[in-house]
């Protein structure tokens, strides 16, 4: 599956990027297995996605729960709770 990632805010500045398009593995079907799959990535990616850190996540720019089920060509999002404007 496809998919199109955004990151916000901190987790932007972390990571050195705004957005991403990956292929997922077969087993990644929801958003909290998207930030799992990031995880794995190591370094900065396990540091600013963490599960003991609280961040917020969205698909197609609506607020999304970790069981949220993903659809081919989605969008996303990561960002911490309180962003400024």
């Amino acid at each position: 599956m496809n998919i199109q990632l955004r990151f916000f805010a901190s987790i932007r500045e972390t990571l050195g990027t705004s957005q991403e398009s990956v292929t997922l593995p077969e087993q990644v079907r929801t958003v909290g297995d998207v930030r799992h799959f990031l995880i794995t990535r190591g370094g900065a990616w396990a540091e600013c996605l963490a599960e003991s850190r609280t961040l917020r996540m969205a698909f197609n720019q609506v607020m999304a729960e970790p069981d949220t089920l993903l659809s081919e060509g989605c969008e996303v999002a990561f960002f911490p709770p309180v962003t400024g404007g």
